[in-house]
């Protein structure tokens, strides 16, 4: 019995019974006009219901009262965009009679079942109401208090059905159309690669910049040269600075949805990362080709992230080994490649959220990449088109 009548305790019951009486006060106000017409309210309606805005109103009205739960719009259950063509505006409007109907339901129950069971109190006490037709053919007795409960249980169940009934109504009706779907699917796709991309800029700046301090660090301090860890300082401390400067640029992103990326470093920095790499202890041997100043920017700026993560890969993985960088530009494609010798003989495993972001930058430009053992090295080989 508890568990039935719990809906008298959830404040949405009431929020619903609110929204269904809200149409029934411009009814009212016709009524005084002219109530020999009580039909022109739904003729008014289709008007109405036709301008685009309307559907935005009835939309943020059901969200609050009739699934307060979706008021921060997780759900996407109810509309709050104006129509975007004739059929959005036809539902609203079908939505709006329908709301008018059901309000008419809503306002008779709620009226006349709570007479009716005042009606069978009087009657109890042996009075015959003359003005219920329904009380009128009962004998004025005790046993009619028995029957008291009966218009209040059909009430309750008149204001949760109707409750329910105008909610279901309005999830259909007040939905979003199969455009608004796509067009809401669109921006989260949006999102997630937004996100994607800068955890990829994360993980290749911060990881770059963090393995290469380790390695100088643990070099320095194996070397025992005053020279050599002088200078394995000062490369910990510009690689620090530029790692600072990479993440401010990512959380200026995060911050600014329309901050430009143009700060980005592109393969004209590829010296710093070269260098980088030198003072950590791998021997670098670089080779550059072709116009590089004629990349396109997207391309020159995936193609340093390329070579850092490459890098950063040889540094955490190999150590100070000999490393071959090739970079060439020829017949509208940019040529990549990471070669060095695979520490004591093993195959390594080609899997890795770095090798995976090297693809994944890689096939979103409409090119391909390769990592794996090559003739006896690792290698990591881009081919990207260079505008």
């Amino acid at each position: 019995m508890a568990r039935f009548l719990r809906p008298l305790l959830w404040g949405t019951t009431y929020t619903r019974l609110l929204h269904l009486w809200v149409p029934m006060l411009f009814v009212s106000v016709w009524l005084f006009i002219d109530s020999s017409k009580p039909w022109v309210p739904a003729i008014l309606l289709i008007p109405f219901g036709l301008i685009p805005a309307v559907r935005r109103g009835e939309g943020v009205q059901a969200r609050f009262m009739l699934a307060p739960g979706d008021r921060d719009g997780k759900d996407t259950v109810f509309s709050v965009t104006p129509s975007a063509g004739w059929r959005d505006r036809w539902r609203t409007v079908l939505w709006l009679e329908a709301r008018l109907l059901l309000g008419w339901v809503t306002c008779g129950a709620s009226v006349w079942l709570p007479v009716f069971a005042v009606d069978l109190g009087r009657a109890a006490t042996g009075y015959r109401p003359t003005d219920d037709p329904v009380v009128m053919l009962l004998d004025p007795h005790w046993s009619c208090a028995l029957l008291i409960p009966l218009p209040l249980l059909v009430l309750y169940g008149a204001v949760v059905g109707l409750g329910e009934l105008v909610t279901a109504l309005a999830r259909h009706l007040l939905g979003p159309s199969p455009a608004e779907r796509l067009a809401a699917l669109e921006e989260r796709t949006e999102q997630l690669l937004e996100r994607n991309r800068i955890a990829r800029e994360l993980h290749d700046s911060i990881g770059h910049a963090l393995t290469v301090a380790v390695v100088q660090a643990g070099a320095a301090r194996a070397a025992g040269d005053p020279e050599f860890t002088e200078r394995a300082l000062a490369a910990i401390e510009d690689t620090g600075r530029a790692a600072l400067e990479d993440l401010e640029r990512v959380l200026g992103v995060l911050r600014e949805a329309e901050r430009p990326v143009s700060s980005r470093p592109t393969l004209a920095d590829a010296d710093r990362l070269l260098e980088s790499a030198r003072t950590s202890g791998a021997k670098v041997d670089a080779e550059v080709s072709g116009p590089l100043e004629t990349v396109a920017g997207p391309v020159s700026r995936e193609g340093y992230r390329i070579l850092q993560e490459a890098l950063t890969n040889v540094l955490r993985h190999a150590g100070s080994v000999p490393v071959r960088v090739r970079i060439e530009v020829r017949d509208g494609t940019l040529s990549l490649e990471v070669r060095n010798p695979l520490p004591d003989g093993r195959a390594g495993s080609g899997r890795g959220s770095g090798l995976r972001g090297i693809r994944e930058r890689a096939a979103l430009l409409g090119g391909s990449a390769r990592t794996g053992p090559h003739e006896g090295d690792w290698q990591v080989h881009a081919e990207l088109p260079s505008h």
